[in-house]
């Protein structure tokens, strides 16, 4: 007989005050009816980016470490903050071996069902990506066409100041200093290669 899965929960709510005893209650019954066994548990109470979410990334680093064969979500807006954010964090699930579980979303990717369904957001993340790299590339040229600048506006540095600085000696970093700008566009300006 095999041994069975070790199960890592992931539960997220958005303030301090709120409970994530629902969500564990439900993830662990259905752990229980899967033979699962449940190794650990990691709670996050915060909003905001993945950088703020510690246990997240505990998680993560424990599926990296190999501690645990599934990854059981309440609901996929608990683990992920995007679409964008699904479909990679998914893809480095999936290159480690590791199963993933969105019990309310009825998405388990162990099964080929679950597996099929992420293939299809997988294509429709890839397809909202290139719909905003078409409508980017649209401003631009739009903007371009009626005379927009684009990029930072121009210092407007005097290349013969820079030449006289240069020649007093002053270095490319101490030039950019004086003059507010960077020593790129200083480099730019003499004609000395950034080395």
């Amino acid at each position: 007989m095999s041994k069975p899965k070790r199960a890592g929960i992931y539960l997220r709510v958005s303030t301090q005050d709120q409970s994530t005893d629902m969500q564990l209650a439900d993830i662990q019954e259905f752990a229980k009816l899967r033979g699962w066994n449940v190794v650990d548990i990691y709670e996050d109470k915060a909003t905001g980016t993945n950088a703020q979410r510690p246990q997240l990334k505990r998680l993560m680093q424990d599926a990296r470490a190999r501690k645990i064969d599934i990854i059981v979500a309440w609901k996929l807006d608990r683990f992920f903050r995007s679409l964008r954010d699904l479909v990679l964090t998914l893809e480095e699930i999936e290159s480690l071996g590791i199963q993933f579980v969105s019990l309310k979303d009825q998405i388990d990717l162990t099964t080929p069902a679950g597996r099929l369904l992420m293939q299809i957001i997988g294509a429709m993340a890839e397809f909202e990506a290139a719909l905003i790299q078409e409508r980017v590339r649209a401003g631009l040229a739009e903007a371009k066409a009626k005379g927009i600048q684009l990029g930072r506006p121009s210092k407007g540095v005097d290349r013969k100041q820079v030449l006289s600085l240069r020649q007093q000696g002053k270095t490319f970093r101490q030039i950019a200093e004086l003059l507010g700008v960077s020593p790129g566009t200083i480099h730019a300006l003499t004609g000395v290669q950034k080395t």
